[in-house]
């Protein structure tokens, strides 16, 4: 897959949106992308987890993951399907109390090599909170990977980072939103308020 049927996959599911949002990390932007409309549909997640998967085992190695993990909601279906493509475990972070924490028993082994992914990723900060899990937990994430890099090249986590399409979204601080300033009003679309 190229770049172009990357993005038609994102514009056929219509998880491509345009308008004014407010983003999860607060800022504003004229376009969101939701992924969950891609992820409905099993053969097109397939596709996208699959060149994720040989992406990841490019950049660090093949057979050198062991776990796959994501944070809820988000990166949940994103991480088991990159796991089934690599044949691993897949388990995933969730909020408790506002704090992201392993639960449901899911368990990751002192030393075991994790890769961290994401449905999008615009400042990473929900990646760096499962990365804090992996590393309380006595893991080493080795790499993060997400569908969509929307950060502008900004997000630094460490390890080698991995996306299956990375747009150039502009964003804007709610003071200087020229969406806000016209009067337009901006929407939360996603999953976190």
């Amino acid at each position: 897959m190229n770049q172009e049927q990357i993005l038609q996959i994102f514009r056929d599911s219509e998880a491509l949106l345009e308008g004014h949002f407010r983003l999860t990390s607060g800022r504003h932007s004229n376009r969101y992308v939701q992924c969950a409309q891609v992820l409905q549909y099993p053969d097109q997640t397939e596709k996208l987890a699959s060149y994720l998967a040989d992406k990841v085992e490019a950049t660090v190695g093949k057979g050198t993951v062991d776990l796959v993990i994501g944070p809820a909601m988000g990166g949940i279906i994103v991480a088991y399907a990159v796991g089934q493509a690599l044949g691993l475990r897949a388990i995933f972070a969730e909020r408790e109390n506002g704090t992201m924490k392993l639960r449901r028993s899911f368990q990751i082994a002192k030393g075991q090599k994790v890769l961290v992914c994401e449905d999008v990723v615009t400042t990473g900060g929900s990646v760096r909170e499962v990365m804090d899990v992996v590393k309380e937990a006595g893991g080493e994430v080795i790499a993060v990977a997400s569908l969509i890099e929307r950060s502008n090249g900004q997000a630094d986590f460490g390890v080698p980072f991995c996306s299956a399409l990375a747009m150039e979204v502009i964003s804007w601080d709610p003071a200087e939103c020229p969406l806000c300033q016209e009067g337009t009003p901006a929407i939360k679309p996603g999953s976190r308020s």
